[in-house]
């Protein structure tokens, strides 16, 4: 579930019991310093990343001849099916690897929610109402607005717009929620936000040289060619695609362009969840978005001359069964006779466990020092619809198979090395991770797990604290006591290749990507735009 569209449900909350009037911002310097001074010769970057998007949904539209821009796109440019996404894959973890081209474990972010022992609470960026009701309108608000960018995300960790404005070159972010740059900027918070927290008027950020982020910041405001620009409550706050696109195409017909531009489009996340990964109307949107974007250049190949394009899904979904097939995994009811935390309430000397649920993932804390992880994994996994369950114990990492007790350990560093040059010790039964191991070649190759061995190291590496991490099965979702649910439709949050495995279509450059995974986008872009750089002077 995608965190902006969690922000626009606690706000419409707050707007329940307090109403106010359209706010008043600073003035922001954004269009004066967005343009790119490289020359017209040069070539912009704009990546668009498409919430959802699924190479099966293109395949399918394509052959029906439904996504004409689509089909314009793959045949000009480069597209690749099986990009290798973040995990937990969950959209706020994958945006901060591909901006940071970092795992979790180097960029701070483990999931939507997640426990964070320095500040002793559940960290929570705006998973379902009902999670939000109970933790706190004030507490999530704060955390997504302030603390995500300006605490959580590692600092030691630069993100593209970091690496950018050291190397000379402008960048823009439009309703991304990893923003982090050197730039000064003011989200204004309406009135009948701050009235019933404790958020302050005007906050000040630190991003990109273009930061637009729905009505919260958006430097377009007053602008006579963007005077329609959907930012208020009917149009989700500006936390839209078409909000998205607008303030794109203004930059590319007002030449301003960056370098680079991220441009997030959220919509298709929320049609797939609730109908699942089949349905095709939200992509075929995306897809006449897509083409007034080339249009706004004054026609596809100018675009191309001019930009390169790069487009990619965030994560995929797995088809969720019908409620009435046991598509929903309660925790708490598997845990029970054990002091589970519920959600809003504070961690307790008595509190055993917590959860964190990321829909087909969570992770499961230990506050009880006599009882051990493998006592705890036992349990959960003895469930038929567990996937597996993982965690580390002395230098090793183990993940214990759901219902069967196969078990498989491994660490970093060994005599096997994957495709992306990483070498590591296996022991015990491969399987549970689906790996294929040669010992004669000491190869080590990845089967319905993707790059898993790091990916999953990078989520139990990336915070404090003594857990496990727990997946579903493909068809079943895990729910902790309010966790927001998607019987019947889509679901994501796993390691498995369906949620793990995304498009990526590059169009205006012969370059290829060295790696196919999210991780490793960043070096290609700076790559792409350092390149591009020092060819045009």
């Amino acid at each position: 579930m995608r965190i902006n569209r969690m922000i626009l449900v606690m706000l419409s909350l707050v707007l329940i019991t307090v109403m106010g009037c359209r706010h008043q911002k600073p003035a922001e310097q954004d269009l004066l310093r967005v343009k790119s001074e490289q020359g017209p010769t040069h070539k912009k970057v704009i990546f668009l990343m498409v919430d959802s998007l699924m190479a099966q949904a293109i395949d399918k539209g394509i052959s029906q001849k439904q996504l004409p821009t689509f089909q314009y796109l793959i045949e000009h440019g480069q597209y690749y099916k099986d990009l290798v996404s973040s995990f937990p894959t969950m959209s706020v973890t994958i945006d901060s690897t591909m901006l940071t081209g970092k795992y979790p474990n180097g960029h701070g972010v483990p999931g939507l929610l997640w426990y964070s022992s320095d500040d002793k609470k559940m960290i929570n960026y705006g998973t379902g109402p009902m999670e939000i009701l109970r933790q706190g309108i004030n507490p999530v608000l704060t955390d997504a607005l302030i603390h995500l960018n300006g605490k959580h995300l590692n600092p030691n960790s630069r993100t593209i717009y970091e690496e950018l404005a050291r190397l000379g070159l402008k960048s823009g972010s439009i309703n991304g929620l990893i923003y982090r740059g050197p730039i000064e900027h003011t989200l204004t918070i309406p009135d009948w936000i701050q009235g019933p927290t404790s958020l302050q008027k005007h906050i000040k950020v630190k991003g990109p040289d273009f930061l637009a982020l729905g009505a919260l910041s958006n430097p377009l405001e007053g602008s006579k060619d963007t005077k329609n620009l959907p930012d208020d409550l009917t149009d989700r706050m500006g936390l839209n695609n078409k909000y998205a696109i607008e303030a794109v195409n203004y930059l590319i017909q007002a030449n301003k362009l960056p370098d680079f531009l991220y441009v997030y489009l959220p919509d298709l996340d929320q049609k797939l969840h609730k109908k699942g990964p089949s349905e095709l109307e939200g992509v075929k949107k995306v897809d006449q978005q897509l083409r007034a974007v080339l249009n706004a250049f004054g026609s596809p190949e100018k675009a191309f001359n001019e930009a390169i394009f790069v487009i990619a899904g965030d994560s995929g979904m797995t088809q969720l069964l019908p409620a009435k097939q046991r598509s929903e995994i309660d925790m708490p009811a598997m845990l029970k006779g054990i002091s589970v935390l519920k959600p809003g309430e504070e961690v307790k000397a008595e509190t055993e466990v917590a959860l964190a649920v990321n829909e087909t993932m969570a992770y499961v804390y230990n506050f009880k020092p006599s009882r051990s992880l493998r006592s705890l994994a036992d349990i959960l996994s003895k469930d038929d619809r567990i996937d597996f369950v993982a965690w580390k114990e002395n230098g090793w990492i183990h993940a214990l198979q759901g219902s069967t007790s196969k078990e498989l350990r491994y660490k970093a560093n060994g005599n096997l090395i994957d495709r992306y040059k990483q070498t590591w010790t296996v022991k015990q039964d491969a399987q549970v991770l689906d790996l294929k191991l040669n010992a004669d070649h000491r190869t080590l190759e990845y089967g319905q797990y993707p790059d898993v061995l790091e990916r999953l190291s990078g989520s139990l590496n990336s915070h404090k604290g003594e857990f496990l991490v727990v997946t579903a099965k493909p068809g079943y979702e895990l729910a902790d006591r309010s966790s927001p649910t998607h019987a019947g439709g889509g679901g994501h949050g796993s390691i498995r290749h369906t949620e793990s495995l995304v498009p990526l279509i590059i169009v205006g450059t012969n370059e290829k990507p060295a790696n196919l995974r999210m991780v490793d986008l960043k070096a290609y872009l700076l790559d792409l735009l350092t390149n591009h750089a020092q060819k045009t002077k």
